[in-house]
């Protein structure tokens, strides 16, 4: 298999997958996500019938909320079973769990990225307390999304006198995985990527049961000059696949962009954010961060912090990074994300989340669906749909502070400033600050137990978590507090003197 018939089309290299297979997909949103190769496989599924029943292994979601990356996949008879970090961005699998026709799991992405290296190794698990007394904990449900799904795949243990959690390893058949470059010899490089990944935890993971490696590149060369550069051996790849532009673009929202693979400043004019709900976040968000923190942005509204530390001069105080694998530079939005523009670094996933389980992070700013009075916070769970927790869980119990951000209500919020004042122009028809969050992502309790600084920044107030619960620090001027913000929750937080926010973040600019 190291010869050069290695090499084959889309279709030969799927057709080598079998029926009951074990399937790991590599990628993060679209960047690294081998879509001829998904692509393909859906089609000989619905040409053939085959295979069939795959149970499907990802870390980060993969796909555009549409029809491509794992969404190629969602067919019921194809996919029996899917374990996964995030379900937003294919929402096609995310309805057949809904609809109790596959098994589904949702575990934390930080961990499916070294259950990988465990599985790779034949070691018997990850032990961690990423997910305790969230909805992973096997007290709360063991991850699991639907009445169909019964097998515990994490259990609690104790070491020491202490609780753990471990998550079981199972065999990989099956690697699905990108790169831009193979040689004679199927080593793979990875130059023109925007991250790294998990793409060498996959490929170990499948040869050492037993199973095969299917790599997408862009291109095939004689041989790869440096070794250093290999970031996937070829004595761990089987078939070699020479895509399209088409299915091999950078991301899911750019054919290509330089500024992802290199650490030279790109353009240096952006245009101000405009005055919203939003920038009033992102103003009192940025101010938690300090110089010289390393910090993690969220997906959503915390990507508006970046831009605010932009038109401000503040982003070379500190430095941002991605679950991904990225270190520095700006962290890209939307289906970009997963990248940054001029990072000095891009290290694999497993070993981010390693630095970021460690404790590595000072300031996680992260989004928040729901809140309640102990602090607990729902990212995943909604009415008929599944988003799942991604690097939620890894992040917000490890990071020194936590800044969660979100609008103070939902549904149809439009805010005005004025004289440094916030007016509530139309107020927002559904409760976020609700008596019981429908599924706990993020454990209030516990991070008061650990030390965490927390906080709950809105528009027009801050929350503090403290050991007696929330409660309310901060208000916008111009608010009225039980009209706009108390009569509005559908709890009542502790009340200590309040401060006013400060102005600035109510510049109309």
């Amino acid at each position: 298999m190291r010869a050069r018939n290695c090499i084959v089309s889309a279709t030969e290299a799927v057709a080598a997958i079998p029926s009951g297979a074990t399937v790991a997909v590599g990628g993060f949103v679209g960047a690294g996500h081998p879509e001829l190769l998904t692509a393909a496989l859906e089609q000989r599924f619905l040409q053939t019938g085959l295979p069939r029943d795959l149970t499907l292994l990802y870390a980060a979601g993969q796909g555009d909320r549409n029809g491509r990356g794992l969404n190629h996949l969602a067919h019921e008879g194809l996919v029996r079973r899917v374990v996964g970090g995030h379900w937003n961005l294919a929402p096609k699998l995310g309805r057949l769990a809904l609809d109790n026709k596959i098994e589904a799991y949702n575990l934390p992405q930080g961990v499916v990225c070294v259950l990988l290296r465990e599985i790779a190794a034949k070691r018997p698990g990850v032990i961690t307390k990423v997910g305790m007394n969230t909805f992973i904990d096997p007290i709360c449900g063991g991850g699991r999304l639907n009445l169909r799904t019964s097998e515990p795949l994490v259990e609690r243990l104790t070491l020491d006198g202490e609780s753990w959690l471990r998550y079981r390893t199972f065999p990989v058949n099956v690697g699905l995985i990108r790169a831009t470059t193979a040689d004679a010899r199927g080593n793979l490089s990875m130059e023109r990527e925007g991250l790294v990944g998990e793409v060498l935890a996959i490929a170990q993971a499948a040869k050492n049961h037993g199973g095969i490696v299917l790599a997408q590149v862009e291109r095939v060369v004689e041989r790869i000059d440096d070794p250093k550069s290999v970031r996937v051996p070829g004595i761990l790849v089987d078939y070699v696949v020479v895509a399209d532009r088409e299915h091999h673009t950078q991301t899911f929202a750019e054919e290509f962009n330089e500024a992802y693979v290199s650490a030279v400043n790109g353009p240096s004019c952006f245009p101000p954010l405009p005055f919203s709900d939003r920038k009033i976040i992102g103003r009192r968000a940025l101010s938690e961060i300090r110089a010289g923190d390393i910090v993690n942005l969220g997906i959503g509204l915390p990507e508006t912090v970046a831009a605010v530390a932009r038109e401000t001069g503040r982003l070379s105080e500190f430095t941002l990074t991605v679950e991904s694998g990225p270190i520095g530079g700006v962290p890209a939005s939307g289906l970009s994300f997963g990248c940054s523009a001029s990072p000095e670094a891009i290290i694999d996933q497993p070993s981010q989340f390693d630095f970021y389980d460690g404790g590595g992070i000072d300031t996680a700013i992260l989004g928040a669906g729901e809140v309640d009075a102990e602090g607990n916070v729902n990212v995943s769970n909604f009415a008929g749909r599944f988003a799942g927790v991604g690097g939620f869980c890894n992040i917000t119990q490890s990071a020194r502070r936590i800044v969660f951000c979100c609008t103070f209500r939902n549904g149809g919020l439009e805010v005005a400033a004025e004289n440094g004042s916030l007016r509530i122009v139309r107020e927002g028809s559904q409760a976020k600050f609700v008596n019981r969050v429908q599924q706990v992502c993020f454990h209030g309790p516990s991070a008061v137990a650990r030390g965490q600084q927390v906080l709950y920044v809105t528009e027009r107030a801050v929350f503090e978590l403290t050991v007696e619960g929330l409660a309310l620090v901060e208000l916008a001027p111009g608010i009225q507090v039980r009209e706009q913000v108390l009569d509005l929750m559908e709890f009542t937080p502790i009340q200590p003197p309040a401060r006013l926010m400060s102005s600035h973040c109510f510049e109309n600019s």
